[in-house]
């Protein structure tokens, strides 16, 4: 198993590095009898960056809390995230904890864990948040949460089966956790700007990482490695990263777009099937347009910022407001926030859900890529009832091909 751990295909990993059944009665208090005086116990789906990230974020909200199992496709990540929570946080995950393997967060669910940090490329997180709730289990879910309209819809309803459950549900998008946010908006919707007419979001930067194919990858090893690059484990970069940025607007003005119109291309990407920039006009109830932009191009200006307009002042909703001045607010590490108030409500029973709203932004971003690629005006209604899954190319991965399948405007593409 261990010379075959990197080779990402669901034939090599049917089979688990670790035997579920000696896990099933570790660690047997639920999250939603947690007592105060006991640590909480995670597991980690998805050991890359964001998910180790995420576990020391954990940390550092309450040092009592346990990493006790984790999972991953490849043995070298899981390895790599083991290695520095013991490293950095003292903590040891047993080798029986440890679980490789496409199907190895149906392991680690076997665990009578207190939450779940899912951290996978977000094409598995429908299914991956899912089989969480199914299971009884709190989440803490990285956005976004799906690549398509039918996962984002899958997140809405696991969402609310989440509430029947009486479940604790965390995300990402860590603006929501964060106390300058938190304060401007809350004057925002007390009506401190006005009713809002028209609004901007940015999210402009550097290229991200690639990864050059090696020659013992396979097709589905080189597009798992290279993740950031690939729509369909992504989503493209408008739904992975400026997801972030529409959802602010999406709380200040209270609600999701109607529809959108939306523009891209490629033009340096080095790897992967997604554009290098998008930029998009939103319609909200109330004829307001919102301008979206985003961009990953090396020695271009970078801007990661909102704007929202109102009748009487703006704001950047992030302590600015031009009829006020700059706010006063305790400043707070908002990866780390968004653990403790899943911590806290799990301990108080005082329940969080932030599955819908960030299954909503989500569903914007996509909106808007589709809008993008084909062209088309694209409204909430479309989306919320388009059969659009998708999934790995049907192709062979040469570089012709890759070009040939980058979608152009104007011509039919996966809706």
């Amino acid at each position: 198993m261990q010379q075959n751990a990197s080779k990402l295909s669901r034939r090599d990993f049917v089979k688990s590095a670790a035997i579920a059944a000696a896990a099933t009665s570790a660690f047997p208090h639920f999250a939603r009898a947690a007592s105060p005086d006991k640590p909480l116990t995670v597991g980690v789906v998805g050991c890359g960056g964001r998910g180790t990230g995420a576990a020391h974020n954990a940390i550092m909200a309450d040092a009592t809390t346990k990493i006790v199992a984790l999972a991953d496709i490849a043995k070298d990540r899981l390895e790599g995230c083991r290695a520095a929570l013991k490293k950095d946080r003292s903590q040891e995950i047993e080798d029986r904890y440890c679980f490789i393997g496409f199907d190895a967060y149906k392991k680690l669910l076997d665990i009578k864990l207190d939450y779940i940090i899912l951290a996978t490329p977000p094409y598995y997180r429908p299914e991956h948040f899912t089989a969480c709730i199914e299971a009884g289990r709190n989440v803490f879910t990285e956005k976004p949460v799906a690549v398509d309209p039918v996962g984002a819809r899958k997140m809405m309803a696991a969402g609310k089966m989440a509430d029947q459950k009486g479940l604790c549900v965390a995300a990402g998008t860590q603006r929501r956790h964060q106390n300058c946010y938190i304060e401007t908006i809350k004057r925002i919707h007390e009506g401190a700007i006005g009713k809002i007419v028209s609004a901007q979001c940015y999210w402009n930067q550097r290229q991200l990482w690639s990864r050059k194919r090696e020659a013992n990858w396979s097709d589905s090893e080189w597009m798992h490695r290279d993740w950031v690059n690939w729509s369909w484990l992504s989503g493209d970069h408008i739904v992975e990263q400026h997801v972030h940025n529409i959802d602010v607007v999406n709380w200040a003005i209270g609600t999701h777009p109607l529809s959108v119109v939306g523009m891209g291309g490629r033009a340096h990407r080095p790897t992967g099937d997604q554009y290098d920039y998008f930029s998009s006009d939103f319609t909200y109830p109330g004829e307001v347009h919102v301008h979206s932009m985003c961009r990953q191009v090396n020695d271009c200006k970078d801007n990661v910022s909102e704007r929202v307009i109102g009748q009487v002042g703006v704001s950047d909703c992030k302590g600015e407001l031009s009829n006020f001045g700059k706010l006063q607010f305790e400043k707070n590490d908002a990866y780390t926030q968004e653990h403790k108030d899943l911590q806290d409500a799990i301990r108080t029973g005082k329940r969080i859900n932030e599955a819908q709203n960030v299954a909503e932004s989500t569903l914007c971003a996509i909106m808007a890529r589709t809008s993008a690629y084909t062209g088309k005006e694209v409204t909430w209604d479309e989306m919320m009832k388009s059969d659009m899954v998708l999934g790995p190319p049907d192709y062979e991965l040469t570089e012709e091909n890759i070009r040939a399948h980058v979608p152009v405007p104007g011509k039919p593409w996966n809706v």
